[in-house]
């Protein structure tokens, strides 16, 4: 009886360590799958809405590349000249016309308008190059079919517009709501334009997912 009750035992040991080697493997959590790459990008103007981009994939299993090169969601700001992709609005953006902040400087969008136009003035005017969306949305609001003049100067991102205003006290610009900081002031609202995500076809998956989840 002793001989069997020992021999009972270590059956039972055996047992438990074979459970006690697979528990661990079990319990382990299951791996996540690699997360879909989505290509994404920005106009300089629409960057703001990256960060909001970003935070839509982190509530999906994506991961953004931002690429120039056909991406699946361009963000811009303003309507092109001619659609032809699916364009879903995911937010707006006011244009200002603004200076800096000791700058005395008070205008109505209509004497703004002929400062850009026709230079001079009190100071400097600063603008975007001209087939960028925020220069189109400018001179759509502000500009209504008259010329920039030619002795603007031209900057490349609202950073730049930034700096460039900061280095002449006399001088205005254009920047959206967004990249407005305390430096600067407001000397006139344009108005404001739609910010749309383009998808270069009907949205499926992944890209239909994040441009919902962007227009929440």
């Amino acid at each position: 009886m002793k001989i069997a009750g020992a021999v009972g035992a270590w059956r039972a040991l055996r047992i438990l360590g074979v459970l006690l080697l697979y528990l661990p493997a079990a319990c382990a959590p299951t791996p996540l799958p690699e997360p879909l790459m989505v290509s994404a990008y920005a106009s300089p103007a629409a960057e703001p809405w990256l960060t909001d981009l970003y935070t839509c994939t982190a509530r999906s299993n994506t991961a953004i590349n931002i690429s120039a090169a056909s991406p699946a969601i361009a963000l811009r700001i303003g309507e092109p000249e001619t659609l032809t992709t699916p364009a879903f609005q995911i937010g707006s953006e006011e244009i200002l016309i603004v200076t800096q902040r000791q700058n005395p400087l008070e205008l109505t969008v209509d004497e703004a308008r002929t400062l850009f136009a026709q230079g001079g003035g009190t100071g400097q005017v600063w603008v975007y190059p001209a087939d960028t969306d925020l220069q189109k949305a400018f001179e759509q609001l502000v500009m209504q079919g008259r010329r920039i003049t030619s002795s603007a100067g031209v900057t490349v991102s609202p950073q730049e517009m930034s700096a460039a205003l900061l280095s002449d006290p006399a001088a205005l610009g254009i920047l959206p709501r967004r990249a407005l900081n305390e430096t600067l002031r407001v000397i006139a609202s344009a108005g404001s334009v739609p910010v749309l995500a383009l998808t270069k076809d009907t949205p499926q998956g992944a890209v239909k997912e994040l441009i919902s989840c962007l227009q929440k």
